[in-house]
């Protein structure tokens, strides 16, 4: 009876899944590929973060919602247009972005290029921050909602500390580090700022306001001072930015379109949406060289294949591994951009990284281009020896190490529990949460830290081709924006990911008007039914679950795994 009662259950299961399969394989390959017009303008809309790499494709994309486009399909989409005949215009509307600054330059690039084609690009805007803003300013015209507030008031940087709630606790967080600057720990051991960080974080700020007043003030022909004077106003209801000169007209969004409609010569009904015309036109370059774009994403960490959070949000040994294999064994590849976007994270995993990224740059040309992060063990991954490309506000540099551990025992003693440790083994105890750190073991730790710093100098200079010496001034584990990194000769060019392109093109002799580039993206999307099959469905953090952890801040998952780690100090997020 038993066997019988198993043998159903066996039946039910298999059926269950068979049924899934089926119903997916329905929708999946009933999908019909979007005609495109012969005369269309682009309607596209951006939203969220724009990854570097695609989340796994939802079971049913019509129920869960769509996925943010990523970088490479935004330069995909707008490259294509700007030379695409059927494309006579752009209709931009930026909507709640949260992508940092990098990637706000690669979108405004785009922009540039289907001007310079001299097709009219219009952006409409709807509740803007200074985000929506800046990459709405690319724009040729720029129109915002009647009633609606344009939040552009400058920047601010926000440092949080949780020491004094630790304490209540009775949670103390044990520090030790590489460097002045290296403050990854501090908020969970100190209460404020220190003065290092303090001059850091003042240069940064400073930096990316400066960016931020020229940009605007280029795209809206005005001076970075004037823009200066302007932001000290903000923000700014609809007609006052009108008057000001920050937007072009206060229109809803059908008016907005009408607009861009009548400047592209066309009608409003003759719309193509961005999603559409990339799936339309993703077989149009089938003929061109091919360049892989190896995006490397998220927290590094040790660990099996994307970790528990998945390979779209993590960097592993593992997972690199098997993407440069699939690489390497891909002869219409001709080329690789090793595409970072990392706070860092274990510093051993670190080193495996770059190992492997050498071996592939011993059999492929490579040229590496920092997104919006590049820093600590996200720069240390980028030392290749090959050029490297950031943009001029890219986050990068923090070359430290760190090492921190919760001391748990007040904490347990508030709650009536008791340890006792037996070891065999002078440092056991060495990472105990029940216990702090001896004098002796600071020794232990510190020897072990400056071990791994000066591996880190010494892999750095390797990379730049300099001496570890002439790397120290620069290191000490402070952060750089990447105009800073270059005058600091920590990056080759700031550019963009056209800057790379070309650069790769070089290396591997593909250069010339007539040579066409399309890129094949590492690791692909992964669509439902692979991770089921993959059995990996358990693998994939939530979205939900990886945001919280951003929000908590970089290097948050390395912290969980423990060890040395190579992390930038805190998550900038300028509002």
């Amino acid at each position: 009876m038993k066997k019988f009662l198993l043998g159903v259950l066996a039946g039910f299961i298999v059926a269950g899944v068979t049924a899934v399969v089926l119903i997916f394989a329905a929708v999946r390959f009933t999908k019909t590929e979007p005609k495109i017009p012969a005369k269309a303008w682009l309607s596209l809309k951006l939203q969220g973060e724009m990854p570097e790499v695609a989340a796994p494709e939802a079971p049913f994309p019509g129920l869960s919602g769509q996925s943010p486009l990523t970088v490479a399909d935004v330069w995909r989409i707008l490259d294509t247009a700007a030379t695409d005949p059927a494309i006579k215009g752009v209709m931009l509307e930026p909507r709640g972005l949260a992508a940092g600054w990098g990637k706000m330059e690669e979108i405004r690039a785009g922009i540039r290029k289907v001007r310079r084609a001299g097709k009219p690009v219009h952006a409409w805007l709807a509740s803007p921050g200074t985000r929506e803003y800046l990459v709405a300013s690319a724009a040729e015209k720029v129109a915002l909602s009647p009633e609606d507030l344009l939040d552009v008031k400058g920047l601010r940087l926000e440092a949080m500390y949780f020491k004094g709630a630790l304490d209540k606790l009775g949670v103390q967080f044990e520090v030790e580090h590489i460097g002045k600057y290296k403050d990854a720990a501090d908020p969970f051991s100190r209460s404020s700022m220190t003065p290092e960080t303090r001059e850091s974080l003042n240069s940064i700020l400073d930096e990316l306001y400066s960016r931020l007043c020229t940009l605007i003030g280029e795209s809206r022909k005005m001076t970075p001072s004037q823009v200066v004077a302007l932001l000290d106003e903000g923000p700014f209801l609809a007609p006052k930015a009108r008057d000001k000169g920050l937007v072009d007209a206060l229109q809803y969004e059908k008016d907005a379109v009408a607009a861009l409609a009548k400047a592209a010569g066309l009608s409003p009904e003759d719309k193509v949406d961005a999603r559409d015309y990339l799936a339309a036109r993703r077989g149009s370059r089938r003929k061109a060289a091919r360049f892989a774009v190896l995006a490397a994403q998220g927290d590094i960490l040790r660990g099996s294949v994307g970790g528990v959070f998945g390979e779209d949000q993590t960097i592993t040994p593992a997972g690199i591994s098997r993407q440069i294999r699939a690489i390497s064994n891909n002869p219409r590849v001709r080329g690789v951009v090793l595409r970072v976007d990392s706070p860092g994270g274990d510093a051993i995993a670190s080193d495996e990284i770059l190992a492997d990224l050498k071996q592939l740059a011993a059999k492929k040309p490579l040229v590496i281009s920092m997104s919006d992060v590049a820093a600590s063990g996200g720069y240390y991954i980028s030392m290749t020896g090959d050029p490297v490309v950031a943009y001029p506000g890219t986050i990068t540099g923090s070359i430290g190490v760190v090492y921190g551990k919760a001391n748990l025992e007040g904490f347990y003693n508030k709650l009536g529990i008791s340890t006792e440790i037996l070891k065999r083994g002078r440092f056991a105890d060495i990472d105990s949460g029940s216990r702090p750190l001896t004098p002796e073991a600071r020794e232990k730790l510190r020897e072990s830290l400056r071990f791994i710093y000066d591996g880190f100098l010494k892999r750095v200079g390797e990379g730049r081709r300099k001496a570890a010496a002439e790397i120290e001034p620069v290191a000490q584990g402070r952060v750089w924006m990447g105009a800073q990194a270059k005058a600091n000769g920590l990056i080759d060019e700031t550019g963009t990911l056209d800057t790379a392109i070309a650069l790769l093109r070089k290396k591997a002799k593909l250069e010339g008007p007539d040579v066409q580039i399309d890129l094949d993206i590492y690791p692909r999307q992964k669509s439902w039914f692979e991770l089921l099959m993959a059995r990996e469905l358990e693998a994939s953090a939530p979205p939900e679950v990886s945001s919280l952890l951003r929000t908590l801040g970089p290097g948050v998952a390395p912290w969980l795994e423990g060890g040395m780690l190579r992390v930038m100090p805190f998550q900038l997020r300028f509002r």
